[in-house]
């Protein structure tokens, strides 16, 4: 075996034992759960969408126990305010000077829940942090953790009080997830366990911080052929050609989705990525950087549209052999 493929093996390992233990706490979700790992090793943010309940803090609380990550919730409320988020300068009489109080966002794992229930000043207050890694505050610069990731969580049926996200921030966003009801059998464990709060949940963790980064760095050497990525434009060139979409996905979700392909190949230890990487990550990699030309009706029926005419649009295309 060559060190290469040794050390593809070890990641699938690796990602492996994180899989099983979050299994054990979120239960009959692995779908969702390689997801999560995929936007992990594609070092993007996730926006989940779904009714309040679901498991989505406890999602985001495993991945982070399951890699001794720091981890910050914090709730987003319409008077939350920048520097609530990103911290603020204050005044220290000692020394005379003024001195940098981060905020919560300074950690490897950051839940913003109910980030829709903000205002868009305090949204966009993430743009350079979710972009960059790091927060501009009086003209000094302060690099977050690594690795960082956003969890955000939205409901799109009760939109009471609510502001929609931007484009501009949904666009950080490199993938989006809904939880889904749990099966019957699945909800039983549920209802035997009795642990009601996510911070209740008891696990060690199964894989150093670190080693994620080393992984994350793997992800650009998986080699996509050219025909693949031919594949892939043309996937996304039939979305900026469709008629009932606002407009098509941009360059940027081009290579995100170029890199989830990429992560989902490393994911199940391929050196190289096969088409249905790029048809399997489409609808969750660009759902929700498309609009259709009857956008502002019932979000829910927006978005069984969207799912509709990416999945016309994987069909129609011709996968290379």
């Amino acid at each position: 075996m060559t060190p290469d493929a040794t050390k593809r093996e070890a990641i699938h390992s690796g990602l492996q034992r994180i899989k099983l233990r979050m299994e054990s706490i979120i239960r009959g979700k692995p779908e969702v759960i390689e997801k999560v790992l995929i936007c992990l090793l594609g070092s993007g943010h996730l926006l989940i969408e779904d009714l309040p309940g679901m498991g989505k803090t406890t999602l985001a609380y495993a991945l982070a126990r399951s890699l001794d990550g720091s981890f910050q919730r914090i709730q987003f409320t319409s008077d939350l305010l920048p520097a609530d988020v990103l911290g603020v300068s204050v005044y220290n009489e000692k020394v005379r000077d003024f001195e940098y109080k981060p905020g919560p966002v300074f950690a490897n794992f950051i839940l913003a829940d109910e980030i829709n229930r903000t205002t868009p000043k305090t949204q966009s207050a993430l743009l350079e942090v979710m972009d960059r890694g790091r927060v501009s505050i009086d003209g000094q610069t302060h690099p977050v953790g690594r690795p960082f990731m956003v969890f955000a969580t939205q409901n799109p049926v009760d939109f009471e009080g609510t502001f929609p996200l931007p484009d501009s921030q949904l666009d950080r966003f490199f993938m989006r997830l809904e939880m889904g009801y749990p099966a019957r059998e699945d909800e039983l464990e549920i209802l035997r366990g009795g642990v009601r709060h996510y911070d209740q949940i008891l696990s060690e963790p199964v894989v150093p911080l670190g080693t994620v980064l080393e992984w994350q760095t793997e992800v650009g050497r998986i080699f996509v052929e050219e025909s693949v990525l031919d594949y892939m434009l043309q996937l996304i060139a039939a979305t900026r050609s469709e008629s009932t979409l606002q407009c098509g996905v941009s360059p940027r979700g081009a290579l995100a989705l170029k890199t989830a392909a990429q992560a989902r190949a490393l994911y199940h230890g391929r050196e190289f990525v096969l088409p249905e990487d790029v048809s399997l990550m489409l609808g969750s990699i660009c759902g929700h950087r498309l609009k259709t030309t009857t956008h502002g009706s019932d979000p829910l029926e927006e978005r069984r549209r969207i799912d509709g005419v990416l999945g016309h649009i994987v069909e129609s295309v011709a996968r290379p052999l």
